[in-house]
Parts: structure tokens; sequence; C-alpha cells
């Protein structure tokens, strides 16, 4: 069996990858843990996330920084659900300790450090650590994933939008002239459980935020290969992601070229389901898919591009699960797949 740790197991991505860990017939949880300030340590974790009643019997154990390389001897590998400055620290100290880590912040997404520093609002120190992270996003880097000890797991926005526009820009087919342009929405977990009067459920409507200015945008560009224009919006439900992209094909490009790339790309890939018809949240909540479906206008020469994921799940623990499975020798739906 793996045996593996949470930090920052009492969020709702924590959460949900101790579910998954909990099934998999090829892991196991060695231990739950919170930062030393938090108001869940030495809670028990089933009487925050009440669903898992009687399944994970573990209590929250709170952990600073400086401790956290004692963990590396425990288990094979810890996820980090913790803020970016934290994870910055944290994984300096595994990755020097010899261990496995998946980190499931910013901290290591980007490599420009003025890019970290404009949109995350910190230094970061170790530039040495950034080179060597591979990015999580699973169906496209699955190769280096296998190999590496820093998988840094995408952001639940990038995973939708780059799942539906990497197939395209490997393949030229958009045009370069013409910025792909995203609107996305999100569920109101995806600011995470911290409690704050704009994401109260009563209190959410939909609307956008961080036009222009989003976190998540210089990932889109960097991991993509070319700069579009993102527009994230928050609505009033609880989980899911649901992006549209427009953007403009490339001279010459048609129908059948881009149901080709599709079909090429995501062979062999069970967690990309190429729909024939337009995604829905609903038929992705709760399940480790992302759903994309495409339709091109002859007229204009423009492409429509729709997809959804679970934000918590194959936005967050879900695409984590799949890299551990990964990186460990497994399938990458082990566990995660009925």
């Amino acid at each position: 069996m793996v045996r593996v740790s949470i930090v920052g197991a009492s969020g709702y991505t924590g959460a949900e990858l101790a579910g998954l860990i909990h099934k998999h017939p090829e892991f196991e949880i060695a231990g739950l843990y919170v930062s030393e300030n938090s108001n869940d340590a030495y809670k028990a974790f089933s009487a925050i996330h009440g669903q898992f009643a009687y399944q994970i019997d573990r209590t929250l154990i709170p952990i600073s920084e400086k401790q956290i390389t004692k963990l590396v001897a425990e288990c094979d590998a810890i996820f980090l659900c913790t803020p970016h400055e934290a994870s910055v620290e944290m994984v300096r100290r595994i990755i020097e300790a010899g261990g496995v880590v998946f980190d499931l912040s910013g901290a290591y997404r980007l490599s420009d450090l003025s890019v970290i520093n404009e949109y995350y609002g910190f230094s970061h120190k170790y530039p040495d650590l950034l080179n060597q992270a591979v990015y999580g996003l699973a169906e496209w880097n699955h190769a280096d994933i296998r190999k590496s000890n820093l998988i840094s797991v995408p952001g639940c926005y990038p995973t939708a939008c780059l799942s539906a526009l990497k197939p395209l820009q490997e393949a030229k087919l958009i045009d370069s002239n013409v910025l792909p342009i995203i609107n996305a929405t999100s569920g109101v977990t995806g600011a995470g459980r911290k409690a704050a009067i704009s994401n109260s459920f009563c209190e959410v409507s939909l609307h956008p935020y961080g036009v222009l200015s989003h976190r998540h945008q210089p990932e889109i560009n960097e991991h993509l290969g070319t700069p579009v224009i993102f527009t994230p919006h928050l609505g009033n439900f609880k989980r899911g992601i649901l992006a549209t992209t427009t953007l403009k094909l490339a001279d010459g490009a048609n129908a059948k070229q881009v149901n080709q790339v599709y079909k090429e790309a995501y062979e062999g890939h069970p967690l990309v389901r190429l729909r024939q018809a337009w995604p829905s949240i609903q038929a992705v909540e709760r399940t480790p898919f992302v759903d994309i479906h495409w339709q091109f206008d002859e007229k204009t020469g423009y492409l429509i591009v729709i997809s959804a994921i679970d934000n918590l799940l194959k936005g967050a623990a879900g695409q984590a699960m799949q890299c551990a499975n990964l990186r460990f020798g497994f399938a990458a739906d082990r566990g995660l797949v009925n």
C-alpha cells in the first residue's frame, strides 16, 4: 500500500482527497494535518465533514512548516492543500528530505518570478524548485509526472480551459492573431471553506470577478503557450465549472481537422469525455471527468468550445489523485472510476 498524508485536510479539497484515498485500493491515509494555528486542530475529521462519519476516524493534527520534514519518513507521499505561501516552504523541506509531494496550491505552477510576485503577492525564494516542478495536467504531462517528486497540481479554471484548448494549440489550429476569449463560471466551493460575506451562499449572485487580473490567467497563458482573455464568474451553486471559449481557427482549418485533433489527443485518456452534446455541470458534478464539446462556424471561422469539470475533483483532488496514480505506477483512473 502507498501511505500518504494530507496537510490542509479540513478544507473542501483536503476532504475530497481524503475520501478518494480512503476508497482507493492501492493507497491509505497515514495522517491528516492542519496548520498549527487552525481552528480545526485536534477536531475529529468526520465532525467537520460528516459524510465520512464512521468511515474516516482520524483526528486533525496541527503541524508547522518546521515539522513537515518528519512526515517524509512516515509516508510515501504528501499532499499539500495549503495556502500558496505556506506551500512554498513546505515543498522545499519535503524535497530536501527526499520525499514526494503533490502541491495543490499555486506556489509552483508558474515559472516567472515576477509574474508570481504580481499575481500571488509574494517573492518566491526557490527558483530551482520551480524548474524541477512538473505541472500536473495529467493527460498532457503523464510521462514527466511518473518521474517527478514534485508535482504542482493545476488550478481548477486552468484544468477546464487547458483541457479544451491544448489539442488545438498543439496542432497549430488557433489563429495567433486573435486571442481566445474564455468566460468561465465556478461554484462557491472554488473560494474555499473559509467564511466570507462575498462567498456566503445567500449573498452570491452570478457575477464576474478578477476581471483581467485573476491569478489563473497567467497559468493558462504559460501552459497553453499563447495568451488568452480569461474572465471568471461566481455562480450561485456549490460546485462545478463551466468554461466557454470562443476562438478563431487558423486559415484553412476545418471541422474535420478539429474533430480529428480532439480524438487523437484524448484517445486512451478515460477521464476526458468528448461529448456529442453541450457539457453541463450536472453531468460532471462529483465525478473525475472533464467533458468537452465544440462547434465550428464555417461562415466566420470561429470555434466555440465548452468544457465542464467538478472544481473539487478534476479541478483539484481528483487530478491530484490521478497524478499520484501515475507517479506510483497505476492506471490514471485507478480508484477514481468504479
